[in-house]
């Protein structure tokens, strides 16, 4: 678009362009929920649910289980997990398998603040996080 200025006093109009830029950016992480072949069952393993921390780096987040719908174990990259507790029940999360967490900009996930997406759009916030170790199965 250009415009002229100071046309009205006679003098030769310069033109002025304008312009606008609009920069959006959205990460979007796609967490499939499926065990790889050979890998134990989660209901093989007892886990021991203990105080987690408020926040995960979305960056240290390797993969996921289904447990049901009202939680989902993250498993990070140094092999430890994380059962990320919802708030209400999520039916369509063991359904599609999978679902979308989207990192805020500082790059953590955190309960009471976050949610998890399934995949037809419903949406599921996280109550809170628990870790969890292992225990010997009787």
């Amino acid at each position: 678009m250009l415009a002229s200025i100071g046309a009205a006093q006679g003098e030769r109009p310069e033109p002025v362009e304008y312009a606008q830029l609009v920069v959006r950016q959205q990460i979007i992480v796609r967490m499939p929920a499926r065990l790889k072949p050979g890998a134990p069952s989660p209901r093989q393993v007892e886990w021991k649910e203990g105080k987690g921390p408020k926040c995960v780096p979305a960056r240290s987040i390797a993969g996921t289980t289904l447990l049901g719908r009202d939680s989902v174990d993250l498993i990070l990259r140094n092999n430890s997990r994380i059962r990320a507790k919802l708030e209400n029940s999520c039916p369509a999360l063991d359904y599609y398998q999978g679902f979308y967490i989207s990192p805020n900009p500082d790059g953590m996930i955190c309960a009471d603040r976050d949610a998890i997406r399934s995949r037809v759009g419903g949406q599921c916030e996280i109550e809170r996080f628990r870790s969890l170790k292992p225990e010997p199965a009787d």
